[in-house]
């Protein structure tokens, strides 16, 4: 926090992508550092003290920035995203090891909103299992919570995550600070990670409950057709993952654009082997073709989770006269 951005973005970019991640969730805590501390610390670098006074600087905007200098734009958002979740997460880090099973007996009877706050504090993974356990109805309503509320006071939260963990039969938690625990992106960071008939079950109830917010969250969530938006070196790389039988039912009607950007990024040899899969195949059920599509979009939004793929949207393409 001392250091000029571009040496801060030098040194960070020496870290592995765990110790940059620690580091940019203390900056977001840090804030501001009174200088009298900043001295201190800087002093015991001896060999590498900077001369005078910096003002410190802190907070999230900082630690992103000097995330995206590093690693670029994103890989820097996928970074900034494990920072958040695991600071959000921490008030609750008691339920992670409880079964599904447990976590939904565990808050039966609560209201939808309390339901969603506390499935917006854990794992996408552990939450969108437990919203697998509520019946369609309530799973619906609780999605709707958790992409329309942002912010949650933190005496609630320590309230609600102190009564739960007396339920449980554990301690009092102590208090956690303020935190955003909601909104869109959290709600397609659970659901994209439920299995189809959960995904399809939230959707259609939101459709029902609010068009306009199920629009919204569907406009965030990657599907098949995304695959046109890859880069061609991460299409190719994970076209060589899927097996030729799984693909050709996942093609089985599919747009032009899909079938052309698989064709182009795969082998002639593999092109042969395809053709012949999708010939032999011969007419498939739809949820035979919606599994074998989302088994290629799990992986797709495993590494866009980690930074490993982009994926291009029509707001990030350039114009050229």
């Amino acid at each position: 926090m001392q250091l000029p951005p571009a040496s801060a973005a030098s040194l960070m970019a020496q870290f592995s992508e765990n110790e940059a991640q620690e580091i940019a969730a203390e900056i977001v805590r840090l804030r501001r550092v009174p200088a009298s501390v900043a001295d201190s610390v800087i002093s015991d670098f001896h060999t590498h003290a900077l001369s005078g006074r910096r003002a410190p600087r802190g907070g999230r905007h900082f630690a992103a920035a000097l995330l995206e200098a590093s690693f670029g734009p994103d890989k820097a958002a996928g970074l900034m995203e494990n920072v958040s979740s695991s600071m959000a997460g921490k008030s609750f880090d008691f339920l992670e090891p409880m079964s599904a099973e447990q976590i939904a007996e565990l808050i039966d009877g609560e209201l939808p909103q309390t339901m969603a706050m506390i499935l917006a504090h854990l794992r996408p993974g552990k939450a969108s299992a437990v919203l697998a356990q509520l019946d369609s109805g309530l799973a619906t309503e609780v999605a709707r919570c958790i992409a329309t509320t942002e912010h949650v006071a933190a005496e609630i939260v320590s309230i609600v995550a102190g009564a739960l963990k007396d339920r449980a039969g554990s301690a009092v938690l102590n208090g956690k600070p303020s935190q955003n625990v909601g909104g869109i992106q959290p709600l397609v960071d659970i659901i994209t990670r439920a299995d189809t008939t959960t995904e399809r079950t939230v959707l259609e109830g939101l459709d029902v409950l609010d068009a306009e917010l199920a629009g919204e969250v569907r406009a965030q969530m990657l599907t098949f057709k995304d695959i046109v938006r890859l880069e061609r070196r991460d299409l190719q790389r994970l076209l060589r993952t899927v097996s030729p039988a799984v693909l050709a039912v996942a093609l089985k009607g599919a747009s032009s654009a899909v079938l052309e950007a698989v064709r182009s990024n795969i082998s002639n040899r593999n092109k042969e082997i395809l053709a012949s899969e999708m010939a032999n195949s011969g007419p498939v059920r739809a949820s035979q073709v919606e599994e074998a599509r989302a088994q290629i979009v799990r992986s797709i939004r495993e590494e866009a989770a980690d930074g490993t793929i982009v994926i291009r949207r029509p707001e990030d393409e350039d114009f050229v006269e």
